[in-house]
């Protein structure tokens, strides 16, 4: 109120407003501050205090192996045949129940353990995908604090090493969000793991902005379809439009396109006919544990 007082009231100042306000109206603008500025308080005290416990929950976690491990298999398009999978991360927890992938790291990251956590879930994937039989592949999402992390190139290398997983077996899944900080150094280390063999690809395409500049200035191999690009495939003449545009645009830029989120036999087929290169979804598979993955590569 007192903002709108000053700008409404012509070659006055704060000073001057403040002074010739009513008695009871100024009173009551000072306790309403007053209780904003404590409510204020009180809520960054309650995040810290949030905080501190999803620390401590996490790192429980981490540390009994209560977070999980999923693969979800991506299959050929022309052959059907599994080649790879896409790892992802799952924490039941014991009061707030099933937390997906997206909940896990938002809360790692309030809580100040999102690089440890994508440690963790890296390193563990690598280790079971070492043990599949070549040429399946690895797809492991990276989080933007991770992509801007100057260690990044440096840690994902020592990872393969330790895992005995090759290089050339890893699929590293990067999104918009990740590179608005710094396009060129994201570039940069991305060229770095791409020098080693791995291939990068630019993750739910169609989701956001669609930044075409990311497509001339990173090294990427695959372009990794959100699952809204799909969904509608088989019922708008538009979608599938849309879905030829993006395959033609890619195969004159020399990248793949892997479809997310196949859901029935119809969108299946449509992706095979406009000529992606892979696809994933529950029409395949839903996540399924290391074991469960490893008894579909037979």
């Amino acid at each position: 109120m007192r903002a709108v007082l000053w700008s409404a009231v012509p070659n006055c100042n704060a000073r001057d407003t403040a002074r010739d306000l009513p008695r009871g109206l100024s009173h009551s603008a000072a306790m309403h501050s007053t209780a904003m500025n404590e409510d204020r308080r009180v809520g960054r005290d309650r995040r810290r205090g949030t905080s501190a416990a999803e620390a401590l929950e996490l790192r429980g976690a981490l540390a009994t192996g209560a977070i999980e491990i999923l693969f979800q298999p991506q299959y050929a398009a022309e052959t059907g045949a599994m080649v790879g999978g896409e790892a992802l991360a799952r924490w039941t927890h014991p009061q707030r129940g099933l937390l997906d992938g997206g909940e896990l790291f938002a809360a790692a990251d309030r809580a100040g353990e999102g690089e440890s956590l994508w440690r963790h879930v890296s390193h563990a994937a690598m280790a079971v995908a070492a043990r599949w039989p070549a040429p399946l592949r690895l797809s492991l999402n990276v989080t933007p604090a991770e992509l801007a992390a100057d260690h990044f190139p440096d840690s994902v290398a020592a990872m393969l090493v330790a895992s005995g997983l090759p290089p050339e077996r890893l699929t590293l899944e990067i999104t918009e969000q990740s590179l608005v900080a710094d396009l060129e150094s994201s570039a940069h280390k991305l060229r770095q793991l791409a020098d080693l063999g791995s291939r990068i690809a630019l993750d739910d395409f169609g989701a956001g902005f669609c930044n075409f500049r990311y497509l001339k200035r990173l090294p990427l191999h695959y372009l990794k379809l959100d699952r809204s690009m799909v969904q509608g495939i088989g019922e708008d003449r538009r979608d599938l439009e849309v879905l030829r545009g993006i395959v033609a645009m890619a195969s004159a830029l020399d990248l793949a396109v892997v479809a997310e989120g196949i859901e029935n036999e119809g969108q299946r087929l449509a992706v095979v006919r406009e000529g992606c290169a892979a696809w994933q979804g529950f029409l395949g598979a839903p996540p399924l544990t290391a074991t469960e993955f490893a008894a579909r590569i037979g």
